[in-house]
């Protein structure tokens, strides 16, 4: 279930951006005020705190975009930098053990960035206007995650994706990574999306036709320990939300920065 700022988000939120939660309340050099209340964080502040992080401006064809040179672009740099390094290790000894090494990544703000729409709903999430947002397939990429797709598929290392995004919303997907420079393994073998209507039979604990009832880590753990399945090791996991990563099924998981809502 996606969660956003307004309804649920604030905690994660606050730790991403560097904000305290609770405020004790301020006084001018003149005026004395009291509060002993446990108010939280004032909403406003924080959606500012999140603009300074991602470096929000408003680009001349009215999108939102993140700045190159913002604190949340530092993070991505060096998570990205330490990822490379990982990655070529561990396919060197994968490859030196006779093992196919792969990654999996996230779609929704680990390689597609969702700003624009999390500023333009003031970080309200209606399944509605989502749809139509992904349809669009115009988001911009999250800053160096292209370029780590295309270093693991250079170390010899299999791409897989494990999206959120329906299965209706499969070619728009497909489409919006190509704009961005994502363009390994495309097709429906690597790219898993939920399948509600037609579940695969690896997801029969939590799943039938027309019954999906898996929560995000059982869908992606399950999926993930398909992948392994399949023959691979998955040395690597990226994703934005903790529910990305839990479960099992990788040596090792990347969490990139989003502090803008969460999915459980």
């Amino acid at each position: 279930m996606r969660k956003s700022l307004r309804a649920a988000a604030i905690s994660a939120a606050c730790a991403v951006a560097g904000a305290a939660l609770y405020g004790t309340g301020a006084a001018t050099a003149d005026q004395s005020t009291a509060n002993s209340t446990h108010e939280p964080y004032n909403i406003g502040l924080l959606v500012k705190d999140i603009d300074t992080y991602y470096g929000t401006t408003l680009d001349s064809n009215g999108v939102y975009q993140a700045s190159s040179d913002s604190p949340y672009a530092k993070d991505l740099a060096r998570l990205d930098s330490a990822a490379k390094k990982y990655i070529d290790q561990a396919a060197r000894k994968a490859h030196h053990r006779g093992e196919k090494p792969a990654v999996v990544f996230d779609i929704d703000d680990t390689l597609l960035l969702s700003l624009d729409y999390e500023k333009k709903t003031n970080y309200t999430y209606n399944s509605a206007s989502w749809a139509a947002y992904v349809a669009q397939a115009d988001r911009p990429a999250v800053f160096g995650t292209p370029e780590l797709v295309e270093y693991a598929e250079s170390k010899g290392v299999e791409v897989f994706y494990n999206s959120g995004l329906k299965e209706s919303q499969r070619a728009s997907a497909v489409e919006n990574l190509k704009k961005v420079g994502v363009d390994v393994n495309l097709d429906a073998d690597h790219v898993f999306l939920k399948d509600a209507a037609n579940p695969p039979a690896y997801l029969s604990d939590c799943a039938t036709a027309g019954a999906w009832n898996c929560t995000t880590v059982q869908y992606k753990s399950g999926t993930r320990e398909h992948i392994e399945d399949l023959g691979y090791d998955i040395v690597a996991n990226f994703g934005d939300q903790y529910s990305d990563l839990e479960g099992g099924y990788a040596d090792k998981t990347y969490k990139l920065p989003n502090p803008t809502y969460f999915v459980s």
